[in-house]
């Protein structure tokens, strides 16, 4: 896209973080969410290069004010809603000797679930003057069906006035009141996504691919603009592309907890393509942060282990 410094807002839900310790007794507190580990990790790729928000709503309480400092010291702005009725989601985490994860959540009553609405009435004043728009999901899943038929008309017209959409179908089946719905939200995103940062296992449970070629032939029909399908140590293909890259990816030496691999992904992934570099060379930022991520508990790297 050029080297223009851009205004990118990444849009969803944060939490109070629980990452449990080997046998679940204690545990270490922190705030992530998939949309804000992509921020976090698009401003450290490239620092400086992009103007970063994260855009929420919280509550009013003290584990709100704690996140936007959090937020704010990552070097990301804070665009945040705030709902003095309700507080921020909460949820443990705790792996497997593989690094495998496995999540409890508490986040039926958060504050996220009420953005862009005032008085129940679409509201979407808080994404205006972004270049781009990056969401999950997972942030179409905690709206009202109202409010996500509006986004989507709201997206629309972001991208007739030149705006870019980028999307990562960041399946989670609680979220969803049924998979037909999941479906529906999800196929919608793809066909106004300008960048797409699927991954196989999210495609594939979704939408029932039998592998990645299946997804990646049926993420071609909905017109999708560029981007990557993310398959694990594999490492990412791109989409809509005539021939695959001569890519080698390195192999991660260390897996202790697969959080946040790839929102650390997609977040390298676009600060290195928005910043006006090749596509192979987007897709090999990403593998080589999520590689990174993954050798650390919890979703975020200690800017000391970074």
């Amino acid at each position: 896209m050029g080297s223009k410094r851009l205004r990118i807002a990444c849009v969803g839900e944060a939490m109070v973080e629980l990452s449990l310790d080997g046998d679940g007794a204690t545990a270490q507190l922190g705030f992530a969410g998939d949309t804000l580990n992509t921020a976090i990790y698009l401003t450290r790729e490239i620092p400086g290069a992009h103007d970063v928000s994260f855009v929420t709503c919280l509550g009013t309480d003290a584990f709100s004010d704690r996140m936007i400092a959090f937020i704010e010291n990552e070097g990301v702005s804070a665009a945040i809603m705030r709902n003095d009725q309700l507080v921020p989601g909460l949820y443990a985490i705790s792996t497997d000797e593989e690094g495998e994860r496995s999540f409890s959540y508490w986040r039926d009553n958060s504050a996220a679930r009420t953005m862009f609405q005032t008085d129940g009435t679409p509201d979407f004043s808080a994404l205006e003057g972004f270049d781009v728009v990056y969401l999950s999901a997972i942030t179409l899943a905690i709206l009202p069906l109202k409010i996500r038929q509006a986004l989507f008309e709201w997206i629309a017209a972001f991208r007739q006035r030149g705006g870019v959409f980028a999307f990562d179908s960041n399946y989670r089946p609680r979220l969803w009141e049924n998979v037909e719905a999941a479906r529906d939200a999800v196929a919608a995103a793809w066909r106004q996504s300008d960048i797409g940062l699927p991954s196989v296992d999210d495609e594939m449970a979704l939408f029932g691919d039998t592998d990645a070629t299946a997804a990646l032939e049926r993420l071609a029909g909905y017109g999708i603009g560029t981007g990557a399908l993310k398959r694990g140590a594999d490492g990412p293909v791109p989409i809509n592309a005539k021939d695959n890259p001569d890519i080698v990816y390195p192999v991660a030496q260390n897996v202790v907890d697969t959080t946040a691999a790839g929102d650390s992904f997609n977040g390298a992934f676009l600060s290195v393509y928005l910043s006006g570099k090749s596509l192979d060379e987007a897709m090999l930022a990403g593998h080589n942060r999520a590689a990174r991520v993954i050798g650390i508990r919890g979703a975020i790297v200690p800017r000391q282990a970074d």
